[in-house]
């Protein structure tokens, strides 16, 4: 999805994309592809036409008065169809001078010795003499050369006179702040059609006799340039935002903007270079367009300047404590819910804790996604505001851990006895639960699953192998899927099982040890084990179904500003003196682990706008994993060679454990490449 999320700046975007494509703007830059000195008159009269340039103006210098994440989905709808001529400069310079722009000027804006839009500037916005200075043409000299990006003019500057223009008050982290704002829209709008021209290709392109979108390769780049261009515009969205609900908190913006140049630039290249990739040879033709979104990525880029600085300024800052805050707005919805819910959790948080969680049941606030009377049937805005007044509390959620998985399709499917029997005491945490669903030769293919279940006289006989089963040396329940019909297709024939760990006999659990040296897994052998007949969730036969159950009302979080764990260690690493390599490294720990937050601020935004779930969530997975990998393994990394002595160090050998732990994220629930599989065809459509 495009950046904007409100009603408003989803249909704001649509419209500017169909007027924009009907410009023909590619064709307009490959007209004029020889002449240094094109002006694009006829896209900038259009644009003027629009209001476009002049979006985020106040009315009162005749712009129309929008906020900054107006001009980034502007921004972003034009780079989407690739609108040649001056734009951006423009666009950057009526943020920085508001009402001090003079009516009718197209300033062209000066970074080191390039300008931007040299042919057409009537004036120029330049750093002379350690000061910001608004520069008429007949000050400068400047001249104009047709370079990298097709769609658009620069030029080298030469100032004749400096006290031809006043200074202006500005600082050059304030340049740059509004520079990569709004340059980052540019870059989600190249990302979003690079993303969505590779994968129409790749449904119809056939070789081999397939079309190329069934083939795991391309199915797995496409799914990363999905991963890529939902982090671009996730981050371009933020940078815009925090622009625009708190300008005037420059720690806010200037973190959120580091963010973004850390993010957005190379994350627009690399999806036009895997946009190429996908499309083969054509793509590699002047005549297609996808080089002229490569050119434009590169040119950003190349404007923005080194995303590793942007990198060592986020880790100077983290170190300091700041953290990306991003402010919920939930529009006077939380009015009718708020007292009554803040009542709630003051009493609860006034408990002694071994009295909390039966509070929490009790009131419905543990689960308040579920239906009564286990939950509170809450919508997306009261269970925000749960969660805002639990955290304004300090008082966490008991885990519900498998149960979290269990009871919802016990509460689904199940008989009024099962419910009777296992909910409230799941939600108290009398009852503990495992899951024995994957098998040695049924993981991420669990349809394949081999323990099979025979019928005898009032129940099932159960026999077969699990694996990978945590809490299974101390379950008191746990949830198996089992073959109730061989000669059924591997899909249908699986049933639904609650198996008594404690008191059914033929069980053994075996610890697995792991590549951490300690046993969080188990192997489960079921031989010849009874369950009896009320202990079949659903129907016979439809156990597959089950197992992918969700309550209907799913549960809606709040995103938090809250790092990894791992990136969190890393910065407190980094503050006890590190090379700036490793600074570096840190900071792009920080900015992927601030992506992975904006994900799920996104999709947050997105349930209480009453939209359905979109990319963010798929993708967040996949990038927490990568987060957290990384970051652990950047944690070691950074104790250098004291990791290979196996000192006395409880901390350096918890960091170790962290690191050798997190290579199971990758696998379990599904390893990354069968996510990426499932994110190419459910997401992008692709053929399986």
């Amino acid at each position: 999805m495009s950046i904007g999320i409100s009603d408003e700046h989803v249909e704001l975007a649509s419209s500017l994309r169909k007027w924009a494509a009907d410009l023909r703007g590619r064709e307009l830059a490959r007209a004029a592809e020889e002449d240094a000195d094109a002006t694009f008159e006829t896209a900038w009269a259009a644009l003027s036409e629009m209001g476009v340039p002049t979006i985020g103006l106040p009315e009162s210098a005749g712009g129309g008065g929008g906020s900054t994440l107006d001009v980034a989905v502007a921004l972003e709808a034009c780079a989407h169809e690739l609108v040649p001529g001056p734009l951006l400069g423009p666009a950057v310079v009526a943020a920085l001078l508001g009402e001090r722009l003079p009516a009718d000027a197209l300033v062209g804006l000066a970074t080191g010795d390039v300008v931007w839009d040299a042919p057409s500037a009537t004036h120029v916005l330049a750093d002379v003499d350690g000061g910001w200075r608004l520069l008429p043409r007949a000050a400068v000299e400047l001249s104009a050369s047709a370079g990298l990006d097709l769609t658009r003019r620069f030029g080298r500057l030469r100032v004749l006179d400096a006290a031809a223009g006043e200074p202006l008050g500005l600082d050059g982290a304030a340049v740059r702040r509004a520079v990569v704002t709004l340059a980052a829209a540019e870059a989600a709008g190249v990302a979003r059609w690079c993303l969505a021209t590779a994968v129409e290709y790749a449904k119809v392109r056939e070789q081999f006799g397939q079309r190329i979108g069934s083939f795991q390769a391309i199915k797995h780049l496409c799914a990363e340039m999905l991963e890529t261009a939902e982090s671009v515009t996730a981050a371009a969205w933020d940078v815009a935002s925090a622009a625009t609900n708190d300008p005037g908190d420059a720690e806010q913006w200037s973190f959120a903007a580091d963010v973004a140049a850390a993010v957005c630039f190379d994350g627009a290249v690399e999806v036009a270079k895997s946009c190429i990739q996908v499309l083969g040879g054509i793509g590699f033709t002047f005549e297609h367009d996808a080089h002229l979104y490569l050119r434009r990525a590169l040119t950003l880029r190349a404007l923005v300047g080194d995303r590793d600085a942007a990198a060592e300024r986020l880790t100077a800052a983290a170190v300091e404590g700041v953290r990306r805050r991003v402010q919920l707005d939930l529009e006077g919805r939380d009015e009718a819910v708020r007292a009554e819910v803040r009542e709630a959790v003051e009493r609860i948080a006034a408990l002694p804790v071994e009295e909390q969680r039966a509070a929490f049941v009790a009131t419905g606030y543990l689960t308040p996604h579920w239906p009564a009377p286990y939950g509170l049937g809450a919508d997306p805005v009261t269970q925000v505001v749960i969660d805002q007044e639990l955290a304004r509390a300090g008082v966490a959620r008991p885990d519900l851990v498998i149960a979290g998985w269990a009871v919802p399709t016990i509460l689904e499917h199940g008989t009024d006895d099962q419910r009777e029997r296992f909910v409230e005491p799941s939600l108290l945490g009398e009852l503990v639960w495992c899951q024995l669903f994957s098998e040695p030769g049924a993981g991420s293919d669990l349809a394949s699953l081999r323990t099979r279940a025979e019928k005898v006289d009032g129940g099932w006989r159960l026999t077969g192998q699990k694996v990978w089963t945590s809490v299974a040396e101390r379950a008191d329940w746990g949830i198996c899927l089992a073959r109730t019909n061989p000669d059924a297709p591997k899909h249908k024939g699986i049933t639904y099982f609650l198996v008594d760990m404690r008191n059914s006999e033929g069980i053994d659990v075996r610890p697995l040890r792991e590549i951490t040296g300690k046993a969080l897994f188990n192997e489960v052998f079921l031989d010849d084990v009874f369950v009896p007949d009320d202990m079949v969730v659903g129907a016979v036969d439809d156990g597959w179904r089950l197992a992918r159950t969700t309550l209907a009302n799913e549960r809606v979080a709040m995103a938090t500003s809250r790092l990894s764990t791992s990136t969190e260690r890393a910065i407190e690493l980094a503050a006890a003196g590190v090379t700036t390599a490793q600074r570096v490294a840190v900071g792009h720990s920080i900015a992927l682990a601030t992506v992975c937050s904006l994900l799920g601020v996104r999709s947050m935004l997105r349930s209480l706008a009453g939209q359905g779930p979109g990319a963010e969530s798929s993708v967040a997975k996949l990038l927490g994993v990568r987060n957290r990998q990384d970051g652990a393994e950047l944690v070691v990394s950074l104790h250098g060679d004291r990791v290979v002595l196996g000192a006395d160090d409880d901390a350096l050998r918890a960091d170790v454990w962290e690191m050798l732990n997190t290579r199971c994220l990758s696998i379990a629930g599904g390893t990354t490449q069968i996510l990426r599989n499932v994110a190419g065809e459910r997401i992008l459509g692709l053929p399986r």
